[in-house]
């Protein structure tokens, strides 16, 4: 290990090196000095965005494309994500609200002080700007994203396209929507596909592009804004907050509880993803894929 240290310089620290050098000078003097250098006190700030995937530019236009075709068709194109993990009691929550005193809040965010934890998934139907959240109360794995997606569906998604047999799905890289667990397809092949008879499209934004993905700006941050300052007491009152949220754009969101317990590491047999209907896109084939249905659908309408 090597023996080099890092000293962080302080004004008082800078008077009293300068002293060791013979010159006595107050700190405030050096702060004003350095402010004619024109130095100044400064937060990192995230600019440099790393290596690039030489298939990401080339990814966002074939997801363009995509949209463009599921409209002119006028096919549902949604897009998925899980919200930040949202701890229920009475917790600090970031930002600030307009009142007379400020809320008094526990000083510690311990998990066996909360009522539960909430998973929020959200969908986001761009065509019509509607925004469906679905809070979890147990773990974010792609069974429940899935299950959320085909509930959606049965609930809403059918009513509002009664003649779509195709879907297209916007979803980060990562995650429990991400392109590479199993189960995820697993659940979409036979939940959304055989049982429901939809024949599904999904693009994966680029690894480190996730702030792309329609649903974290025109749902997600919106909602955040609404709820900013207000500790999410309960389960009810997030609900609350999130059907409360609009736009000037004229954003609609619902909000639901789900109940059902998942269980994480559910694993998928190399086998049972052979079975798959799964046609790989030739542009970026590891983040677009379409699963077909197996058989006609079990569950008609």
């Amino acid at each position: 290990m090597s023996a080099q240290k890092w000293h962080r310089s302080s004004l008082r620290h800078l008077t009293e090196k300068m002293e060791q050098l013979g010159y006595w000078i107050s700190h405030t003097t050096i702060a004003r000095l350095l402010k004619d250098l024109g130095y100044s006190l400064k937060a990192n700030e995230k600019r440099l965005a790393g290596s690039d995937h030489p298939d990401r530019d080339r990814q966002f236009q074939y997801i363009t494309a995509q949209k463009a075709l599921f409209r002119k068709a006028d096919l549902p194109i949604i897009s998925v994500d899980t919200k930040k993990k949202e701890l229920i009691g009475n917790f600090k929550n970031n930002g600030q609200e307009w009142c007379l005193n400020a809320r008094a809040v526990n000083d510690h965010d311990f998990e066996q002080d909360a009522l539960g934890k909430a998973v929020p998934y959200g969908i986001y139907d761009l065509k019509y700007n509607r925004g469906y959240v679905f809070v979890g109360q147990s773990a974010d794995t792609p069974q429940f994203a899935v299950e959320v997606i085909v509930r959606w569906w049965q609930e809403i998604g059918r009513n509002l396209y009664p003649k779509a047999d195709k879907i297209l799905i916007l979803a980060d890289a990562g995650g429990s929507n991400g392109c590479r667990p199993r189960l995820w397809k697993q659940q979409l092949q036979e939940l959304l596909a055989d049982q429901l008879g939809l024949e599904v499209t999904i693009c994966h934004y680029p690894t480190g592009a996730s702030k792309w993905n329609p649903i974290e700006h025109r749902l997600f941050g919106p909602i955040s804004m609404n709820w900013a300052g207000k500790p999410l007491e309960t389960f009810e009152f997030m609900l609350a907050c999130i059907r409360g949220t609009d736009t000037d754009t004229g954003l609609e969101v619902d909000a639901f509880l789900v109940e059902k317990t998942y269980e994480k590491g559910i694993k998928v047999a190399k086998e049972i993803m052979e079975t798959l209907r799964i046609e790989w896109h030739q542009v970026c084939p590891r983040w677009n894929y379409t699963i077909k249905p197996r058989q006609a659908p079990i569950v008609s309408f």
